[in-house]
């Protein structure tokens, strides 16, 4: 998909993730201001590594995607099975929020992961996350709690017809 930006085209595509794209991804991990509206508590370096190579590359159910903007990777979608829900995540470097991206990798990702109904928990106080996953037809289906912080719950039903 192409989205413009600042007067140029950008295309917006997904691949399979590679070994150097989890460099990338540390360091947008680490991202202070990505830490404060996901408040998802950062790993050490070995520690990241051990969970992508591991428990995220390395298990069959997960379905992982690197989002890429012209060729170079902006971040990552992924789903995978917690009890008996099928749950969507994704991480986008600082330097590719507020341009549509976002929307775009979803809207790929969704056409590939196909299970429904599909989950989604965002920090409750992380609106452009919430508002991206409810434009995609996500709704609200309540709260959780992860730790000390609230979390919405939200739910993309199968198509109507």
């Amino acid at each position: 998909m192409t989205e413009m930006h600042d007067g140029a085209y950008e295309e917006v595509r997904l691949r399979e993730v590679t070994d150097d794209d989890l460099e990338v991804f540390f360091v947008f991990e680490h991202d202070p201001e990505a830490v404060r509206r996901s408040r998802f508590t950062p790993r050490p370096r070995d520690a990241f590594l051990a969970h992508w190579r591991e428990r995220i590359l390395g298990d069959p159910d997960c379905l992982v995607r690197t989002v890429t903007v012209d060729g170079e990777p902006a971040g990552n979608l992924g789903s995978w099975t917690e009890g008996d829900r099928r749950f969507v995540g994704y991480w986008l470097g600082r330097p590719y929020w507020a341009r549509g991206i976002g929307t775009k990798a979803l809207a790929l990702f969704l056409q590939q992961e196909l299970t429904r109904p599909l989950y989604a928990d965002p920090f409750s106080r992380n609106t452009a996350s919430v508002r991206l996953l409810e434009r995609h037809g996500f709704e609200r289906a309540g709260t959780l709690r992860h730790g000390e912080d609230e979390h919405v719950l939200l739910v993309l039903h199968e198509e109507k017809s």
